[in-house]
């Protein structure tokens, strides 16, 4: 049974905000999702979804040249990074499932209640360039597998992901369960992608296994470390805790301390199983690198296309090569569905200002295709691999603006409440988003100064 629904607007804000709770996030979907009573596998089942929809951006094309590399380069060593990052990813998208859950805000939404309106505008173009970016990665991935797997012009192919924006629409307003579905199914094609290479190249499993703990040659040598904070920097995407703490709330909870409490432990079980998966297809591509490039000697692949042309010849087996680009071309076209989701949150939320859905994915695809589009018709492949890397270093920039205030709102006791951040949790919390600023600048650094040399 749904959940009775606040009236929007109220006139009051809530304690600890500085305006009142506004018109819901995903208007068009919010609280569509029935929770079904009785046992707790039933429970989980209305839950699962959301977290799969975050997932996605933790295995975007942008995840992929850093995995090579580091795959290519130094074996198995940075498997311990893949998995670090993954554990604070689930932390910080299990307090965005919080925020949304407990305050009905999504992350946008709650920094437009608490900052004064030159902050929020000034982080709201921080995060529209962000998702800019991101959403660039992913296009430029779809293109590349585009044209790998049908020989299709990198331009034109970069025009045919704009059609996403019609899939979204469909989808939606068919029911957000289908859109969930959808989802689901790329990043099993991903994952069975991947299984497969794993399987075909052979890897060391005890050199994997060993590839899991830390080691301190990664702090020891500035290669090994530049190329693990790039993981890292690649890997915790800005827009997925927009995203996450805005479809959390397609569920039809009860809006009582319980049913809160009840919401957040399915929400967190729900994204922690889903990053698993993330986890999974991280690690594979850095596997499979290290078991075929590194082991015949080819220690410097970072690109997607070389790591395509090398695969089917380093490991005997046909179709290696095509199976690799189908998983690409998987992985691109699932971050721009929920990419596009992403940027009609933020616009929302930050601005309150409700325009055509369509119109919205519209706006953000075209900020990314025209920049795409040129590079790839003036510059070829190599531009465009480098404008792959531009557009994690933009999302590196972005990350902290991100960061801090979730952990700030979920960590202040008269906006939680009851379901504030504990002592412990909020301690882990800072180290990680101070961790996570300090590598990213110290990546930027290291880029730009490779850029001026």
């Amino acid at each position: 049974m749904a959940a009775p629904q606040p009236d929007f607007p109220l006139t009051t804000p809530d304690p600890g905000w500085r305006r009142a709770r506004l018109a819901p996030s995903l208007a068009e979907v919010y609280r569509s999702v029935p929770v079904s009573a009785g046992a707790w596998w039933r429970k989980a089942l209305a839950f699962a979804g959301p977290g799969y929809l975050v997932a996605v951006g933790y295995m975007d094309p942008g995840n992929w040249a850093t995995d090579l590399a580091g795959g290519s380069r130094f074996g198995y060593t940075l498997l311990s990074v893949v998995l670090m990052s993954n554990l604070m990813a689930i932390l910080l998208q299990g307090l965005a499932a919080k925020l949304g859950i407990v305050t009905g805000r999504d992350l946008a939404q709650a920094c437009r209640d608490h900052f004064s309106r030159p902050t929020t505008i000034a982080l709201w173009v921080l995060c529209e360039v962000a998702i800019a970016a991101c959403d660039l990665a992913e296009v430029i991935g779809s293109a590349i597998g585009l044209n790998l797997l049908f020989a299709i012009p990198l331009p034109w192919g970069i025009a045919i992901t704009a059609l996403d924006v019609l899939i979204v629409l469909y989808l939606q307003h068919r029911g957000f369960r289908l859109l969930e579905a959808l989802v689901v199914a790329l990043i099993a094609t991903i994952a069975g992608c991947f299984l497969f290479e794993i399987v075909i190249s052979r890897p060391d499993l005890a050199a994997v296994a060993g590839g899991f703990l830390p080691t301190p040659s990664i702090l020891s040598d500035p290669d090994k470390l530049y190329i693990a904070i790039g993981i890292l920097g690649a890997t915790v995407m800005p827009h997925n805790l927009y995203l996450h703490s805005s479809v959390v709330q397609t569920r039809a909870y009860e809006e009582t301390p319980a049913g809160k409490r009840m919401a957040f432990k399915y929400a967190f079980l729900d994204s922690t199983v889903a990053l698993s998966f993330a986890l999974f297809i991280n690690a594979a591509i850095l596997i499979v690198a290290a078991a075929t490039f590194h082991r015949a000697g080819h220690t410097g692949v970072a690109e997607i296309q070389e790591a395509y042309q090398l695969l089917t010849p380093l490991l005997g087996v046909a179709g290696a090569s095509t199976v690799f680009a189908l998983a690409l071309l998987a992985s691109g076209q699932n971050s721009t569905l929920t990419g596009t989701l992403a940027g009609q949150i933020v616009m929302e939320g930050f601005l309150n200002i409700r325009i055509r859905p369509w119109l919205r994915r519209l706006i953000t695809r075209l900020i990314a295709i025209v920049p795409a589009a040129l590079t790839a018709i003036f510059f070829g492949e190599s531009g465009t691999a480098k404008l792959l890397i531009l557009s994690q270093v933009i999302l590196s920039l972005q990350l902290s603006f991100a960061v801090f205030p979730l952990v700030w709102f979920t960590s202040d006791r008269v906006k939680m409440g009851e379901f504030v951040n504990p002592p412990w949790v909020k301690a882990l919390a800072y180290f990680v988003a101070i961790v996570i600023a300090a590598l990213n600048a110290w990546l930027l650094a290291q880029t730009f100064r490779g850029w001026l040399a």
